[in-house]
């Protein structure tokens, strides 16, 4: 069971969505980045790298407040939000 928001890293879909720009929320290069990214998708590759996580569909990014597209939680368990993004754009990429 994943715990509070304070034991969590939070991804979302900008973070992986090549159209957007870094100011828009993109974190990964647009190399490494997918084109419409959704939840679901985080989701799985969140779960297929062996990380505890809970999908929340019902959520907007704070730089776009009306479009809820989801998030991921993912358990903190030692592992740095620059890493598991990377980690999760190349999975995203396959």
């Amino acid at each position: 069971m994943v715990k509070s928001r304070a034991s969590n890293i939070i991804l979302w879909p900008t973070y992986f969505d090549i159209k957007r720009s870094r100011d828009e929320g993109r974190r990964v290069p647009r190399s490494l980045g997918v084109d419409n990214p959704n939840v679901e998708d985080i989701y799985k590759a969140v779960k297929k790298l062996g990380h505890k996580a809970k999908m929340e569909t019902d959520k907007s990014h704070p730089g776009t407040p009306t479009g809820y597209e989801g998030r991921v939680l993912v358990d903190k368990t030692g592992i740095k939000k620059t890493y598991l993004i990377a980690q999760v754009a190349a999975e995203l990429k396959k």
